[in-house]
């Protein structure tokens, strides 16, 4: 096993926005060492090396590098099942963005793969690093809020409205479910990591105003299977709006994000209200979430912690989405169960 204190050698796949992203966070990070980038069009490749990373055309180029510990992929929705695989039968972690697959079944066939070849597997669900949500996840788990009644949470924002029609981020098949995979499994990951498993969903798109195949608008109404619900939304052309409200039956407490995970900045609003007491407001500060979780995802690699997310969580998570593109689709209500 590799000392926590010798360098993690990461290659990132996929110089795309997220990927040079990533890059840039990662730039002065002090154990973690990006060697190179894995990017097949050559457009980009002059970028890359500038940047003084090597340039790679596949994975597989990839691990030539040496002391190459793991990787980071930041590729389109649809490869991630088989670049998963291929990372882990190369012996190497892996960091997967969301979503993790667009299937159950791919979900599985990811977690196994990884089991097999005894690496770990990361998923780039940043918003559980929030401070804001910890402090959430800290009242829930203590009975500070009562009964759980119910939950609201958005992630919606124009970032991505200028993608023109046809790039995989806009397609029914690459990226279902409107902005699901773009934004919504973010809050449906929140959502378990609060509950618990999902039992039913209720879902509807709707395509508004930049005729994306897979719309730019998705809602949707979550039951739990221990008892509380939950809806969702996830608009692709408003300005930035992020919000989670949990509701007990002695209090209730909704944060209020003034800022994307990508731009450093602006605090997270965390209001606390309970009956005959005036409202309570606590800012919390914007951290590095996504080099939080990728610092998470290192540890775990090394043998240092356990990883915050169960392999079961990161499967569910994609049943989830699963049930919600089919619900979406048909437009009836979907037992989760069903996509096991």
């Amino acid at each position: 096993m590799k000392d926590q204190c010798d360098p993690f050698n990461v290659a990132i796949v996929g110089y795309g926005w997220w990927g040079k992203h990533i890059a840039e966070r990662l730039g002065n990070h002090a154990s973690i060492l990006v060697r190179g980038i894995v990017e097949p069009n050559p457009s980009r490749h002059d970028e890359i090396v500038a940047m003084g990373l090597k340039r790679f055309s596949t994975i597989m180029e990839a691990t030539s590098l040496d002391n190459l510990d793991g990787f980071i992929l930041a590729t389109p929705n649809a490869l991630h099942e088989e670049q998963v695989i291929r990372c882990a039968k190369a012996g190497k972690h892996v960091f997967c963005e969301k979503p993790l697959g667009l299937t159950a079944a791919s979900a599985r066939r990811s977690v196994a793969a990884c089991r097999r070849a005894n690496v770990q597997l990361g998923v780039g669900h940043e918003r559980r690093f929030e401070p804001a949500m910890v402090s959430l996840c800290a009242a829930i788990e203590s009975g500070e809020l009562g009964t759980i009644m119910h939950a609201e949470t958005t992630f919606s924002h124009d970032r991505l409205a200028d993608i023109p029609r046809g790039d995989w981020r806009t397609s029914g098949t690459g990226s279902p479910a409107a902005g699901m995979t773009a934004t919504g499994v973010h809050l449906t990951d929140l959502l378990i990591s609060f509950f618990g498993r999902v039992e039913t969903v209720q879902a509807m798109t709707a395509s508004r105003s930049l005729g994306w195949e897979t719309g730019d608008v998705v809602a949707a109404v979550l039951g739990f299977e221990a008892g509380m619900t939950a809806n969702l939304s996830a608009v692709m052309h408003t300005p930035n709006f992020i919000r989670m409200h949990v509701f007990g039956s002695k209090k209730w407490i909704e944060v209020l994000n003034d800022f994307h995970p990508d731009n450093p900045g602006g605090v997270a609003r965390h209001l606390t209200h309970e009956t005959g007491q005036p409202i309570a407001l606590r800012n919390f500060e914007w951290v590095d979430t996504v080099v939080a979780n990728l610092e998470a995802f290192v540890r775990a690699a090394q043998g240092g912690a356990v990883y915050p997310f169960s392999a079961e969580e990161f499967v569910h998570n994609i049943e989830v989405l699963e049930a919600i593109t089919i619900s979406a689709k048909n437009r009836r209500s979907v037992f989760v169960k069903d996509m096991r």
